[in-house]
């Protein structure tokens, strides 16, 4: 009787017994841990690594990223022959405050990126009327959503104070820039790894003939 009573008991505990002795359990970014007995009793644990790549914030290293941005900023055209810009009198240097809107696309690919983004800006005050562009990006990715980056890429600008107001002159436009959210500067609970960034930047018109700082903020989708 004895006996049959601990069989009954050793078979009723069985099933709570199972999972205490194989589970799985996810630790940390992309570890899997299994835990396991064999027939003694004896416990063993083995962790399986996930080998998608990631980036730094964790986040999966590949895909597409566009995006959006409104900055302002300021520029100053140098004295001297630059893709046809009239050279002004009396030392006079043509330049202007400016609002620019951006749209664009990032590609990640782990640690770096690629991307390419177009721009228009509006001057709203001084010399220069319309800005237009295109340029490619390339760079690092930092922090949880911090990018670091140069550009290149062409530009067009029109002046309205100028002899022919009409012409639209053109050249290579060459940048670096950063960018960092929420999250690297101790805001992190404002928007998640997507969402809003700033961005500070310095672009260059012709062979370093323009000296434009622009600062903004972009979302990202």
């Amino acid at each position: 009787m004895r006996k049959i009573i601990a069989v009954a008991a050793a078979a009723a505990a069985l099933p709570f017994a199972v999972p205490a002795f194989a589970q799985d359990a996810t630790t940390g970014a992309g570890t899997m841990e299994t835990t396991t007995a064999d027939a003694s009793g004896t416990m063993t644990t083995t962790s399986a690594q996930d080998d998608t790549p990631r980036a730094p914030d964790g986040s999966k290293a590949f895909g597409i990223e566009p995006y959006v941005g409104v900055l302002g900023g300021w520029e100053r055209f140098d004295r001297q022959e630059n893709a046809g810009i009239p050279i002004q009198p009396n030392k006079y240097r043509l330049d202007g405050a400016m609002v620019q809107g951006v749209v664009g696309v990032n590609v990640p690919l782990g640690p770096v990126f690629v991307g390419a983004e177009g721009n228009v800006a509006k001057g709203v005050s001084g010399d220069i009327d319309w800005e237009y562009g295109a340029a490619g990006r390339f760079g690092l990715r930092a922090g949880d959503s911090g990018l670091i980056y140069g550009k290149v890429g062409y530009q067009w600008v029109n002046f309205d104070k100028v002899a022919n107001a009409n012409r639209d002159y053109h050249a290579m436009t060459y940048g670096i820039g950063v960018e960092v959210g929420p999250k690297d500067i101790g805001l992190g609970g404002i928007t998640g790894r997507s969402g809003l960034r700033l961005r500070l930047e310095m672009n260059t018109f012709s062979d370093a003939k323009s000296f434009r700082p622009m600062a903004g903020v972009i979302a990202h989708f």
